[in-house]
């Protein structure tokens, strides 16, 4: 969009932060006047996947023991700094339940897209003619739950995920023999045959202060992977010496990665500024609207 004929709405607000910057911000001011006009393919970000797969969406559970490695940028400092905020968003806390259903469990832990593209066990049955577990009496079942669960009987305790931007969905954290869990938890639903075991779960939860100190110190925004290629904002991101970090937390599907640009530092601010009118979504924002949405 051209700024000599700008909406009515974006260039009132072009003109309300051009005015925050300053009299001494003219560098400020030519940051983020051409970061508003960036032409990249910005996308908003979707809710998270109706999907049985637990890795479907991007992988917020990383945050919850993020690597320094995950961040990168030019400078050392500038990456800790990030880290240091982004590292308190989701936070992980283990559970011991003396007994789960496991009809109640409705997701596992798999990436492959036939995993992600189905929204329910039955569903995913339902995609495969040619299974490699069927059930058709009791004995078939104990056979085939005792696959994916070898100590079932003994009453092992399940190993479970459970996430704030998941809702109350259960997934099971196994990964091997998952058409025969799969099997196995649709054929006690059908039956409605209570299947009761202890339990150990693995809740990550969103911290609500973590994500408003973010929002005070940081944007964070969602960058489109054509970005890292294109001159214009590598010329606006680079060539000022303005301090960053950028994060990879990409999805089985690729997806945004997160550009996190500190807003006590006016060179950053500004760009920060620019890019939210040219139009990348605001990733706080997105993880607030996640929590209140379940």
């Amino acid at each position: 969009m051209s700024l000599s004929e700008p909406s009515a709405p974006l260039s009132s607000r072009l003109a309300t932060l051009l005015g925050r910057l300053g009299v001494g911000g003219r560098q400020a001011r030519h940051i983020l006047q051409r970061a508003s006009q960036l032409q990249l393919p910005f996308q908003t970000l979707p809710s998270h996947p109706d999907s049985i797969s637990w890795q479907a969406g991007p992988p917020l559970q990383r945050l919850a023991d993020l690597p320094r490695s995950a961040l990168s940028g030019p400078v050392q400092e500038d990456k800790a700094a990030a880290h240091a905020a982004l590292s308190r968003i989701v936070t992980l806390q283990q559970y011991s339940l003396d007994e789960v259903d496991l009809r109640q469990i409705d997701g596992i832990n798999a990436a492959e897209s036939v995993y992600l593209q189905a929204r329910s066990f039955e569903d995913y049955l339902a995609s495969k003619p040619q299974r490699n577990v069927r059930i058709i009496s009791y004995k078939d079942f104990l056979r085939a739950v005792c696959l994916p669960l070898p100590h079932f009987l003994q009453g092992e305790p399940i190993q479970l995920l459970r996430a704030d931007w998941r809702g109350e969905r259960l997934f099971w954290a196994g990964e091997q023999q998952l058409e025969a869990f799969i099997s196995a938890v649709a054929y006690a639903r059908r039956r409605e045959l209570p299947v009761l075991l202890p339990a150990r779960l693995a809740h990550y939860h969103i911290d609500d202060l973590a994500l408003e100190q973010l929002q005070l110190h940081y944007h964070m925004l969602a960058m489109p992977a054509q970005a890292w290629s294109d001159p214009a904002f590598m010329g606006l991101l680079l060539d000022t010496g303005l301090p960053y970090a950028r994060l990879s937390l990409r999805d089985a599907s690729g997806g945004p990665e997160a550009l996190l640009l500190p807003r006590n530092q006016p060179l950053a601010n500004a760009l920060g500024e620019g890019l939210r009118l040219a139009g990348a979504a605001d990733v706080v924002e997105h993880l607030h609207r996640l929590k209140r949405s379940i």
